[in-house]
């Protein structure tokens, strides 16, 4: 059993099912990915973990610490430790950065703001006194947002498609932080489509048309996914000989830790 758990989740929106008897374990203090096509419901599920309003009606459960998360509010998930970073961190006019990171930091000092947007590679002269808005590019943003989650320390981070619109030296920056956080016991979740992103995790789950297909080291999703899941002809949805050929099936986890 891992730190969080998806048991059995399924989640229809509209006349739409998204999530489809979904089951994933994450273990604590490793960077797991969550890959698939887009559309695959990777985003869906960061949100139902999360317990954003609109994704909280689901039949399954999520758990953390062996408890249920059931009817437990987005504000009290994050008091718990479980944070977000989103795809397209918002911009918050007037709003400075400094006190941005000091908002959810457990120390909200302004050593703590300083030393975390240092981390991200950000000079924190130039950047307390700005505001969160249009000024800043995404990568600056992006930044930002890793800073402000650092100074939160929580103890699980969800990153939906955290090389979104970012250059090359931002990322590698991202990518130092993750490696810093996970080095203090932080599980992180990357949700991708991006093999530069996932070739970052230890452990990885495959999803396609809101189901889990595969899981297991990264070396082995990489391959399927890379060779078979970006040129597939099926909408999110390979049909049944062809999983049964690649060996598409719920297997044992490899790689999985001692």
């Amino acid at each position: 059993m891992g730190v969080l758990e998806v048991r059995d989740v399924s989640l229809t929106l509209g006349d739409k099912q998204i999530l489809k008897d979904l089951s994933v374990d994450f273990w604590e203090g490793h960077i797991h990915a969550i890959i698939g096509p887009n559309g695959a419901g990777k985003s869906t599920l960061a949100s139902v973990i999360m317990g954003l309003p609109g994704f909280t009606d689901i039949a399954g459960d999520v758990i953390l610490d062996g408890r249920s998360l059931q009817d437990v509010p987005v504000d009290e998930r994050a008091r718990r430790g479980i944070t977000l970073a989103w795809q397209e961190p918002a911009r918050f006019e007037g709003l400075r950065v400094d006190r941005f990171i000091a908002a959810g930091a457990r120390d909200r000092g302004t050593a703590t703001v300083r030393n975390a947007l240092e981390k991200v590679g950000l000079d924190p002269d130039k950047y307390m006194q700005r505001a969160v808005d249009k000024t800043l590019s995404g990568g600056e943003r992006k930044r930002i947002e890793l800073a402000s989650i650092l100074a939160m320390r929580p103890r699980i981070v969800l990153m939906d498609e955290p090389d979104s619109g970012i250059d090359v030296e931002a990322l590698e920056r991202i990518f130092e932080t993750l490696r810093e956080m996970k080095s203090g016991g932080v599980t992180v979740i990357l949700i991708t489509h991006s093999m530069a992103v996932l070739r970052q995790a230890e452990h990885a789950f495959l999803m396609c048309n809101g189901r889990l297909l595969d899981k297991g080291s990264v070396e082995k999703i990489s391959g399927y996914f890379e060779n078979r899941c970006i040129p597939c002809d099926h909408t999110n949805m390979p049909v049944a000989e062809e999983a049964a050929e690649l060996g598409v099936a719920l297997q044992d986890d490899e790689g999985a830790p001692a």
